[in-house]
């Protein structure tokens, strides 16, 4: 597997995960269960950006030094779209996240600890998942037609989804957990188990967790290939992702009291995937440029929302500050 970045900064990327989770889990064990306010997570989500940013400059400067600042603009900006993708698909994630959380009755102060755990869970997997992706590719030059077409029928599928409310009571995943473990029928404060009639069996939190799982792992199939469209430098793609998955926790509190304002977003996120598909089926035909790839997802992200913002429905006042 091919890639421009040294050695000593894909050891600065090991450590600067471990220390942002360390931090993640040290707040979370002093703040306990509780509500994340909308200026908390505001705060949190600016902080991983911001990290995100000061990544993506000093993999600038590491490639500037030993291939010059031509291909160091070339590759910061292949992190910046990738991780741009990552960030707007993690916005259709966490509306499935908060549709778990909702028919779960899970209190907005647990929430928190399950979407950390999940951010792990997250991290391993893409991580060997992209990895697997670099080693495919590098052998196998056509898997990238492969990549393209699942990305265009999964942005069509998408599309014709949108607008639909879906039924957890028929998802398939929900019923094979239900089969697999006995669940108690109420929450036990954050435990993931809990003894009934003396017998030690899950709460409905461990059934969220497994769902909040299985969730990221669709949603990855979805969004590694769409990376690797932009390049298929394995440090790229990984650093991109994993950075976006970083502030997933913060932008899921961030976005969740308003999420019906982006009501449109899904249709916005479905024609992406199509035209990151399209740009991977032609990618031996028609070279299109990185900041043209760029150009085309932030003006669909920016069109979409502010046609969701300018069309959604009105919320109710008490509703609204409800969730602060």
């Amino acid at each position: 597997m091919d890639t421009i970045a040294p050695t000593w900064l894909w050891v600065t990327f090991v450590v600067c995960v471990l220390a942002a989770l360390f931090v993640d889990f040290v707040v979370l064990r002093r703040q306990g269960a509780h509500t994340v306010s909308m200026k908390e997570a505001l705060n949190w989500s600016l902080v991983w950006v911001a990290a995100s940013f000061a990544f993506n400059g000093l993999f600038w400067w590491a490639v500037a030094q030993d291939h010059g600042r031509e291909l160091a603009d070339t590759k910061a900006m292949e992190f910046l779209t990738g991780y741009l993708i990552e960030k707007s698909l993690a916005v259709d994630n966490i509306f499935v996240f908060l549709m778990i959380f909702t028919y779960f009755a899970v209190p907005p102060a647990y929430q928190k600890r399950v979407l950390m755990i999940g951010i792990v869970g997250a991290i391993v997997l893409r991580t060997l998942m992209i990895l697997l992706g670099s080693w495919l590719i590098a052998h196998f030059h056509w898997i990238l037609y492969l990549f393209g077409a699942f990305l265009v029928l999964t942005g069509i599928k998408m599309w014709w989804a949108s607008g639909q409310e879906p039924d957890m009571e028929s998802n398939p995943a929900l019923k094979l957990l239900r089969r697999l473990m006995p669940v108690s029928r109420q929450l036990d404060g954050e435990k993931f188990f809990t003894v009934e009639n003396g017998r030690r069996i899950a709460t409905p939190l461990l059934l969220v967790i497994a769902l909040v799982g299985m969730t990221d792992v669709i949603f990855a199939v979805d969004s590694i290939p769409a990376i690797f469209a932009i390049t298929t430098d394995p440090f790229i793609v990984l650093t991109s992702n994993i950075f976006a998955i970083l502030g997933l926790r913060a932008m899921y509190f961030l976005l969740a009291a308003v999420a019906v304002k982006f009501h449109l977003l899904s249709y916005g996120l479905a024609v992406i995937l199509v035209f990151i598909g399209s740009k991977m089926l032609l990618v031996d035909v028609v070279k299109i440029p990185v900041m043209a790839s760029l150009g085309v997802v932030v003006a669909i992200l920016a069109i979409t929302m502010i046609w969701s913002v300018r069309t959604a429905p009105r919320i109710p006042a008490k509703s609204a500050s409800s969730g602060s």
